[in-house]
């Protein structure tokens, strides 16, 4: 009774928007917190339960297991779980799904799932694999304690109980080890946790099917009563549902051998069709390419070869001697340097390795050195694991390489979105604010999808310490805390509000907002500009800053972090008041007034101390600052500060295109790398100039001629080949060059005002709420614009080219100016 692997992802997407979306059915009343405030209500029926003698704080891979009988399997058996670490949930030997998704102790995630396509009838057996990784965890990774929790909404199988406790069996595998990963390893900053040394001689082979010996597991340990938030004591975990869909999955295929060592490769090997066999005493090396950046979990096949070694090691690309990359297709004088695993073979037939985390890759090798008696290798490939991302949107021109940027940005994106956003899924697998604000406008834009970004807002609010601030990134168990990505959080807030209609799901923010900005306040000293400010202060990773943080922002009046505080102000005042008018509250209303009056006071005081009259520029430091003349005794300008200086209206008006000019023009400038270019490119759009933005393409073309398949971290950065922040193009293909954007809160309407630059046609199609915009334009002569429109039912707009202005209604409509 094998369900179609299709239909099971289906029936578990509905079974999720059916039990989560939905408020209702069982979590309303046996599992989510009572608005009742009766405390029993409060509590799961099922307990949490560890192995019974090992420790609970270090390292370990723990089984459980639950067999019964079912003499007519239910249509529909529908269990919540969730495990500290992770956890991954097999039915009758079948892969169901993992978990949990990524939160903190006081908000827990657990998921629900719909178990009867996996049920037969007879004999059928639960298997969970949770595993801990102790001190060596990812960086994104909490743990309390190892533990599982488990729970039906039904009885099945007769006098069988199968919420945990009850006839949960454990034992702990022993067959995985940590291999502890360093910086030297792979040649940057690492915080994605250990890979697996797997000694397949302790591994209890057919645990997960039906029939299999367990005499020999023990019952398992209560450790804790399964509680929401809002019980009547202290829990170790407070659990909530689980907000994002299951991730993708699915088979992947390496390209091709890029060479081998010991032995030649069988044609279909990598296929799948053909095994082969390394003899007894031979040493053979792999290295494969997958042709592509990926991430998942790699899969390896293999049978016999007792006493053998297999090292799988990882990379995004391979390295000259010197540590450099070069361009990713070319291997002739390199060597692969990455995290490994380490597979010991038993003997036995038909074993299967597969990691317990991602791994990301785009070359794998596998070098194997073989025991006393052969070793077959009967397959190796990869399980694609994402976020589930549906590529809506599009983008092309008439320059063929905007294609290829979409392609490989929109690669870049997916591959930097799991259960959260991350920065790079190799490195760190974290959720930066910074990062974060660029990825969720990236996803809104092509794919239309909103939960990853509404778990990014929550996540952020919910990581708040007490003096107002978020966390940097989160989940994250290495607190860290950059002020600038605090108010990003804020701007992203505003992102949403612009994008999407939910007014409650924004009310929630409006304290955490208060929070954040009340704390640069405080901070605001007699010169009107921020003064010195604690923590790690990053705005770019240019060379100009001290690791990453603009003068002026230790020891006070950075008119970059100053600016960025207006910009803030500015956007909080619109959402304050926003619910002003919908609440009728003066309150709020004289927040916003105050956020206003704030951003005024600021943005008058940076103009006034740091315009640099001889450059009609900005300094990043007032121009009588006394660490202006100890530090930076030639003076300081950036581009980020005047990006800002555009963005928040601190130059006249008028000044504002020759401002851009020189932002642009002026090489003394401290320069904007990848990241903060996003910026540029708004603040080009703002002061009228965003026709330049096809020639500022230059650092994404190279990554492409430089054989990347995803785009780098920064301009000549060698550590991450795939960084989310990277992916801005496609917003801006969409947003900048087609120029649709909302012209009000909510998406309500549309603006489409294009700037095609040196292109002469462009198509570009964009995920709205209500349904596909759709944009066809063409030049006419030198001036003139012909094309057509679609605006899907219920949205209104306006087209604006060469200061023409036509209304647009839904559906199709012509455009000839």
């Amino acid at each position: 009774m094998k369900m179609n692997p299709s239909r099971q992802y289906l029936h578990i997407m509905l079974s999720l928007a059916l039990l989560i979306s939905i408020k209702g059915i069982c979590q309303e009343t046996d599992i989510a917190v009572n608005t009742s405030w009766d405390q029993e209500r409060h509590s799961w029926k099922a307990d949490w339960i560890t192995h019974p003698t090992a420790s609970v704080l270090d390292y370990g891979v723990f089984l459980f297991r639950n067999e019964f009988r079912l003499e007519s399997p239910p249509e529909s058996l529908v269990v919540h779980l969730s495990a500290d670490n992770r956890y991954k949930l097999w039915v009758n030997g079948q892969m169901v799904t993992t978990g949990p998704a990524k939160g903190s102790f006081n908000y827990w995630r657990y998921e629900t799932i719909d178990l009867g396509p996996w049920l037969v009838e007879g004999d059928n057996v639960l298997a969970v694999e949770v595993f801990n990784l102790g001190e060596e965890r990812p960086a994104a990774m909490f743990s309390r304690m190892t533990a599982f929790i488990f729970q039906s909404d039904k009885s099945v199988g007769g006098d069988a109980v199968i919420n945990t406790p009850g006839t949960w069996r454990v034992m702990e595998n022993k067959a995985s080890t940590p291999i502890p990963v360093s910086g030297t390893d792979v040649a940057g900053y690492y915080v994605a946790g250990p890979t697996d040394q797997f000694q397949a001689d302790l591994y209890p082979w057919g645990w997960k099917e039906a029939g299999y010996d367990a005499s020999l597991w023990t019952d398992s340990r209560r450790v804790g009563k399964g509680v929401g938030r809002g019980y009547m004591h202290g829990v170790n975990w407070m659990l909530v549902p689980r907000t994002i869909p299951l991730m993708e999955s699915g088979e992947i295929r390496f390209d091709h051998v890029a060479r081998s060592a010991g032995m030649e490769i069988p044609e279909g090997f990598l296929g799948g069709n053909k095994a082969f066999v390394v003899d007894a005493g031979d040493t053979v090396s792999l290295l494969l390419d997958q042709g592509e950046l990926t991430v998942g979990y790699p899969v390896l096949k293999f049978s016999g070869g007792p006493g053998s070694k297999m090292k799988l090691t990882y990379a995004e690309s391979l390295r000259k001697p010197d540590g450099s990359k070069g361009n990713r297709d070319l291997i002739e004088g390199k060597d692969i340097l990455g995290y490994h695993d380490l597979i010991l073979p038993d003997g036995g037939a038909n074993r299967t390795f597969q990691p317990l985390w991602l791994r990301t890759w785009r070359y794998v090798q596998l070098d194997i050195v073989c025991g006393e008696d052969p070793l077959v290798i009967h397959d190796i490939y990869g399980d694609f694991n994402a976020y589930p991302f549906q590529e809506k949107g599009s983008f092309s021109s008439d320059n063929p390489t905007h294609e290829q940027i979409w392609d490989v940005g929109w690669r870049t994106a997916r591959l930097c979105a799991g259960e959260t956003y991350m920065d790079c899924p190799y490195y760190e697998q974290l959720q930066y604010l910074g990062d974060a604000r660029i990825q969720a406008l990236v996803s809104l834009s092509v794919a239309g999808d909103d939960r990853l970004m509404r778990n990014a807002l929550e996540l952020a609010d919910q990581s708040r310490m007490p003096e107002g601030l978020t966390l940097s990134r989160g989940p994250s168990n290495i607190p860290q805390v950059i002020p600038a990505f605090s108010l990003y959080w804020v701007d992203m807030v505003h992102d949403y509000y612009m994008y999407r209609q939910d007014d409650e799901f924004l009310r929630q923010f409006l304290p955490g907002m208060e929070a954040v900005l009340h704390w640069f306040e405080r901070r605001i000293d007699f010169t009107g500009m921020l003064g010195p400010l604690e923590w790690f202060n990053f705005a770019d990773w240019t060379d100009g800053f001290m690791v990453g943080s603009p003068p002026g922002s230790d020891l006070g009046h950075s008119a970059l972090i100053s600016l960025n505080y207006v910009y803030a102000l500015d956007r909080a005042a619109e959402l304050f008041n926003w619910f002003a008018e919908l609440d009728n509250s003066p309150e709020l209303a004289h927040r916003a007034q105050e956020y206003l009056l704030q951003a005024e006071r600021t943005r008058k005081a940076v103009y006034n101390l740091c315009f640099d009259y001889s450059s009609g520029l900005l300094s990043d430091l007032p121009m009588d600052d006394p660490t202006r003349n100890e530090l930076y005794k030639d003076g300081v300008f950036s581009q980020h500060t005047n990006i800002w200086g555009l963005l928040t209206g601190a130059f006249p008006e008028d000044d504002q295109v020759e401002v851009m000019e020189k932002i642009l023009n002026d090489s003394t400038l401290i320069p904007t790398t990848i990241y903060f270019r996003f910026y540029l490119f708004q603040a080009m759009k703002q002061s009228g100039m965003a026709d330049g933005y096809t020639d500022m393409l230059g650092s994404w073309e190279r990554m492409l001629a430089n054989g990347l398949t995803t785009f780098q971290e920064g301009d000549y950065k060698d550590r991450s080949d795939c960084h989310g922040w990277s992916a801005s193009p496609l917003f801006h293909f969409l947003s900048l060059v087609a120029g649709i954007t909302p012209a009000e809160p909510g998406f309500k309407s549309v603006n489409i005002v294009p700037a095609l630059g040196n292109l002469q046609l462009i198509q570009a199609v964009m995920p709205h709420p209500a349904g596909m915009i759709s944009v066809q334009l063409e030049r006419k002569g030198k001036t003139g614009i012909k094309g057509t429109i679609v605006l899907p039912e219920g949205l209104h707009g306006t087209f604006l080219w060469d200061k023409q202005k036509v209304l647009l209604t839904p559906g199709t409509q012509e455009i000839k100016l």
